[in-house]
């Protein structure tokens, strides 16, 4: 008997969780350790952040799932992870603590494979002032995204009655990622005005760390768009022009008071920006886990990167960006030392960004860090989970299955507005992710598969994603048919 553990419980490890259930036979055991009982679909936060969704139309319990599917559901935070057993317990396992009513004394689970899918942890503490706990709102949690919800709708009150406001909408630090979900937000939060009647009275700003609107954390991407070669930045300025929005770019968010944010930009000048309303990502870092050796010597540095992601099968030798190349990111997610050990989506640790790394003047790096989030992420759960089935059922040394950046792609449709007849969205694809100029001399990436086009199509398009794509979470009849 196998037992495989996966850690965290999003749309990498539940999607792992799903199909090794499904395809592994019932002797071999699947267990899902996660803090939270709920599972989020999370592309849907950001209308729930304007108030078009509630929360329990993006959420739904997960322990109903996993009991009627056969899978261990532990809701705890895990902590250790000692990969080569210790003295108190001498197989490999994770040290957990519960989350669940009082919580109660740390648990050990044994395993024999893990896959850590813990996600991100959202470090708002990197920037002073920074997060609903503090000046500014978030869409990263169903619960954060209904807060949001709220102040902007106090916003709209406070704009009928006569008040013209500012509103800040982007990333609160020069290495954020998910510049997607604040480009999806600012135009949803416009569209939301519109509706209300006050868009006049708004002064609406996108403040982002990009180098130029149109980055997205990827350096950009040269598409097709109605028979002609685009560039990103083009696609997306039009955008903002169109809609009247304001845009600031290479900022770094220094801190953020009742009211004002302070960021620092590339040219290591420092400003100020008056706000009414801000909702700023946060940077993403790992979960913070410590490891240890059979003798409990801590070993979490050789686990994990300075950022707390953990280390696969890429190539994290320090390199100059000219030296980069799309062989230097993993393949199959798996750890080189500890071969039981692999990591997904969020969690694995990037071997270098893939926009062009800036500084400011003053050398504050300002630079979007990778995404690894939505679709990407569940196709590495995928070919983890055909991997782990190849080598506990069928023997393989070795994973089989890889799921490149550099070798896949993406489609992202990213809302402007939610709305059957009104409404719209930008319907995105790259291939691949990660660019390959040896491989794609000219642009890096596959113009074939490449494009973007924006219309109430992609509006239609992305509400029955929301309801396919929850339909597969909670494994309905025939979840696994459709595709990641």
């Amino acid at each position: 008997m196998a037992r495989v553990v996966i850690l965290g419980a999003g749309i990498a490890g539940h999607t792992a969780a799903l199909l090794l259930r499904k395809n592994l036979p019932r002797e071999h055991e699947v267990t899902v350790v996660s803090p939270r009982p709920l599972y989020n679909w999370i592309p849907s936060n950001i209308w729930v952040g304007v108030g078009r969704m509630k929360p329990e139309e993006v959420t739904f319990e997960l322990a109903p799932v996993y009991a009627r599917k056969g899978i261990r559901f532990e809701q705890a935070r895990a902590v250790e992870i000692w990969p080569a057993g210790g003295p108190l317990e001498p197989q490999p396992h994770v040290v957990v603590e519960p989350t669940a009513g009082e919580g109660g004394a740390p648990a050990r689970i044994a395993y024999d494979y893990l896959v850590n899918a813990t996600g991100p942890r959202l470090n708002f503490a990197a920037t002073p002032g920074l997060g609903p706990d503090a000046h500014t709102v978030s869409v990263c949690t169903h619960d954060h995204a209904a807060h949001a919800a709220q102040a902007l709708q106090t916003c709209i009150t406070r704009m009928k009655g006569g008040e013209r406001l500012t509103l800040v909408v982007g990333v609160g630090h020069g290495l954020c990622t998910c510049e997607g979900a604040a480009f999806e937000y600012v135009f949803n939060v416009d569209f939301t005005l519109r509706q209300a009647g006050v868009r006049d009275r708004a002064r609406l700003v996108f403040l982002t760390n990009e180098a130029e609107l149109g980055d997205f954390g990827v350096g950009g991407v040269h598409m097709r768009r109605g028979g002609y070669r685009v560039h990103s930045k083009t696609f997306a300025e039009s955008l903002y022009v169109e809609r009247g929005i304001e845009w600031i770019t290479g900022a770094h968010v220094q801190k953020v008071e009742p009211g004002l944010i302070r960021y620092e930009t590339l040219d290591g000048e420092d400003h100020s920006l008056p706000f009414d309303f801000a909702m700023l990502l946060p940077p993403f870092a790992g979960q913070g886990f410590k490891a240890f050796d059979a003798n409990g010597a801590e070993i979490t540095s050789e686990l994990f990167a300075p950022s707390g992601f953990m280390k696969v099968d890429a190539d994290y030798t320090p390199k100059t960006f000219e030296e980069w190349r799309a062989s230097d990111w993993p393949r199959t997610y798996q750890n080189p030392r500890f071969r039981n050990l692999f990591a997904v989506g969020i969690a694995f640790a990037p071997p270098h960004p893939i926009s062009r790394p800036r500084k400011s003047k003053r050398g504050t790096p300002i630079t979007p860090s990778p995404p690894r989030t939505g679709m990407p992420s569940a196709v590495m759960a995928r070919m983890v989970a055909e991997s782990l089935y190849g080598m506990i059922v069928l023997g393989l040394p070795a994973p089989t299955r890889t799921a490149s950046l550099a070798e896949i792609g993406a489609s992202c449709v990213a809302s402007a507005g939610a709305s059957w007849l009104s409404g719209a969205a930008a319907s995105m694809t790259m291939f691949p992710v990660v660019p390959d100029f040896e491989k794609y001399p000219e642009f890096g990436r596959d113009l074939r598969f490449t494009f973007g086009e924006i219309g109430s199509a992609g509006h239609w398009i992305k509400k029955i994603l929301h309801h396919m794509f929850l339909y597969k979470a909670k494994a309905r009849l025939g979840w696994s048919l459709i595709p990641e």
